[in-house]
């Protein structure tokens, strides 16, 4: 089945892009997926859907997308190459392409000590940047190998960057690299620390990276204090510098919500002014309830339309 990617479509007409996330549940309901869905249709351009994020075992992201596309979402496929060897991801790689999926994010993936099946076997066969050439090598019509396909798939690919990782300079030679091996769009992590996001599209724009791949800076909104000191003290590769919490720390505890969105709604906003930036990606992280609240604040509502 023919179908373009309509996250694509909204960047190559020079959009301020949105995208949005969708956790699968840890059973075999779609109705968390379905609920996700309902907050989400027609407020944002596509959703991720995440590949066992923290290496806990979930409904997966490719049934996952597929209920999206069903409800009229359009679902970004996220895949992890923690779990799968090279065969199993070429395979499935064809199969989101079967059914519609155009959109690819490619993670190597968490590491499944940080997870609920400590003792299970880490693949890795593929790394994430490996992962993006196979997709766009099958796109070119071949495996791997080397062996021709039938019928070659389309993808529109990605992949995510940590900004605020050292060295600051490795960040966007890796960024690049994931370029090369074919990503068009990049999700970044979480973005708190302003001057260090800054410093990171200012290189790459220096080196014309934002003239080959559009980025879309991360968004979390913070729902209180607490949830921003752990952030801070427990997340790897997060960067909440200690004027954040100090800000929402600021307010009574039940206005720290509010004040949480109006942050993220800020940052959105100063994102939408920063040389290089094609969009948003907001991972709510259970909240998806409040992305259309903030997706309006942000003055991104409704979505424009490429009929």
């Amino acid at each position: 089945m023919t179908q373009t990617s309509r996250l694509a479509g909204i960047l190559a007409a020079g959009h301020f892009a949105v995208t949005a996330e969708c956790g699968p549940p840890q059973g075999a309901d779609p109705g968390p997926v379905e609920e996700h869905a309902a907050h989400l249709a027609g407020v944002v351009d596509s959703v991720n859907v995440t590949d066992n994020q923290t290496a806990v075992v979930r409904l997966s992201s490719m049934a996952s997308a597929v209920i999206l596309s069903r409800l009229g979402l359009e679902p970004v496929l996220q895949m992890v190459t923690r779990d799968r060897n090279r065969i199993a991801l070429q395979s499935d790689l064809l199969g989101a392409a079967a059914l519609g999926i155009r959109n690819v994010l490619c993670l190597t993936g968490d590491h499944q000590s940080f997870g609920n099946q400590k003792s299970a076997l880490g693949v890795f066969d593929l790394d994430s940047i490996q992962l993006l050439y196979a997709a766009r090598t099958m796109s070119e019509g071949r495996l791997l190998d080397g062996t021709e396909l039938s019928a070659s798939p389309e993808y529109f690919l990605g992949a995510a960057a940590n900004p605020f990782a050292d060295p600051v300079e490795f960040r966007v030679i890796r960024l690049a690299k994931k370029i090369d091996a074919g990503a068009r769009f990049i999700q970044t992590q979480c973005i708190y620390n302003r001057s260090r996001f800054e410093e990171w599209i200012k290189r790459a724009r220096e080196e014309g990276l934002t003239e080959k791949a559009y980025i879309l800076g991360g968004i979390t909104p913070l729902k209180s204090a607490r949830m921003a000191q752990y952030m801070k003290d427990k997340v790897a590769g997060m960067d909440v510098p200690d004027e954040v919490i100090d800000r929402i720390k600021g307010v009574p505890a039940k206005e720290q919500a509010k004040e949480g969105i109006r942050m993220a709604v800020e940052t959105i906003e100063w994102l939408r002014g920063l040389e290089g930036m094609a969009g948003v990606h907001i991972m709510a992280i259970g909240w998806e309830s409040k992305v259309p609240e903030i997706v309006r604040a942000a003055g991104l509502s409704p979505r424009p339309s490429l009929a």
